[in-house]
Order: C-alpha cells, then sequence, then structure tokens
C-alpha cells in the first residue's frame, strides 16, 4: 500500500516466482531481484508483468547489475503541461488579424448536417467553442468507463497467463468483465494468496490510476 510520502514508479512492474510474489516496483529493481533469484537457483518459474497493462515482460539480464539497472531503467516524463483553459466566448467573436493562427488550436474540416452547424451556431461564442466544449464534456464522461475497460483488460491478461489452470479462473473472468467484484472475489479465494491479491488490485484498485493521484 502506498503511504502519501511514497510515490509509486511510473514503470510499475511485479515478478512472481511461481505463485509467489517475488518482487514489486520500478523495472530495474524488479530485473535486478530477479537476476538475484535466478543466481541464488530458484526452481520456480519467473513471470515478470507490466502493473499498467498485466502483460508480461522481457528482461535481459545479461551483464553485472550496474548494467542491467541501467538496461532496465525508465527515464521520468517530463511533468506534463497544464490543460489549457478553454477560451472565452469572446475569442470566436472578436476579429481575426493577419498572421499565423493562435497556437495550440489546430484547424481540421468536420461535417456535420445541417442543423448540427444551425444549433452550433446559435451557442455563446460560435461553433468552435462549442465543440471544444462538447468535446471536453465527452471525454470527461468516458474517462471513468476507459479506466474500468484497461483494469479489466489489465486483469485478464495477468489471469490469462498465472491463473489460466487454477479453480473458477472462468467464472472469474465472467464477473470481472460484469464488473462483479464480489463475485469475482469470491471466484478466486482460493487462489494462491499472492496471485490473488495482483488480480484484486489489478481488476478493482487499478495500479495506474494509483501511480497518477499521487503524482503532483
Amino acid at each position: 500500500m502506498n503511504t502519501p510520502s511514497t510515490r509509486p514508479p511510473l514503470d510499475p512492474h511485479t515478478a512472481f516466482a511461481g505463485y509467489r510474489l517475488l518482487a514489486a516496483g520500478t523495472l530495474a529493481d524488479v530485473a535486478l531481484a530477479v537476476k538475484q533469484a535466478m543466481d541464488a537457483g530458484t526452481d520456480s518459474t519467473i513471470l515478470v508483468f507490466d502493473d499498467r497493462t498485466g502483460k508480461q515482460t522481457d528482461l535481459d539480464l545479461s551483464g553485472d547489475p550496474a548494467a542491467i539497472a541501467e538496461r532496465h531503467h525508465v527515464p521520468a516524463d517530463p511533468s506534463p503541461p497544464a490543460s489549457e483553459p478553454l477560451p472565452d466566448a469572446s475569442d470566436e467573436t472578436q476579429p481575426r488579424g493577419r498572421g499565423r493562427p493562435k497556437l495550440g488550436v489546430v484547424a481540421r474540416e468536420i461535417t456535420l448536417l445541417p442543423r448540427h452547424w444551425d444549433w452550433l451556431s446559435a451557442q455563446p461564442g460560435g461553433a468552435s467553442v462549442a465543440l471544444r466544449k462538447l468535446v471536453e464534456q465527452a471525454r470527461r464522461d468516458n474517462e471513468a468507463r476507459d479506466r474500468a475497460r484497461k483494469r479489466q483488460e489489465a486483469a485478464y491478461h495477468f489471469m490469462s497467463s498465472m491463473a489460466g489452470n487454477l479453480p473458477g479462473f472462468e467464472e472469474a473472468t465472467r464477473a470481472l468483465y460484469a464488473g462483479d467484484r464480489e463475485r469475482f472475489a469470491r471466484q478466486i479465494a482460493v487462489w494462491p494468496v499472492d496471485v490473488r491479491d495482483y488480480a484484486m488490485t489489478l481488476a478493482w484498485d487499478g495500479l495506474d490510476e494509483v501511480a497518477a493521484e499521487s503524482r503532483p
């Protein structure tokens, strides 16, 4: 569990040795842990998963620890630019001078029915402002749905790799895509604890969201 003073990595990965959790953290940290386990002669099959997608990640463990860490290091993303506020209605009604268009605005052709253009033109600020507002609202409305879909896909990728032969897999998959958290939890209750907990986290908590919320 992340604390307010502990930010998750930008490239979160988790390694399993058999059904046992081996390591979790940055890809570089996980790669070093896998290398250490292999050098120690583990008999378990080791699989590494990207926490954001649930897909397996291949490692190149050649060389010394410094080379392995460097090879799997993911540079921090630059801080995303602040969202641009929607322009005021007056922006569309003011006459445009000659020269290049306003920075950040991209002109493209769209095709609408006449009644759509009539409605847009009647909105405060004109068609362009109204369209931008509609797109922003639709984007916000779909964000929660998109996050849920990504969580489902990540959990299914992991489950297919690690739990395909475990009891309740098919019913758990149905519950996953039905969005039934309680039924999902019941179906995976008998799974190895580390596999069960990781699948539950991917499906319902969303490691990518936890990481995003912790960033400044």
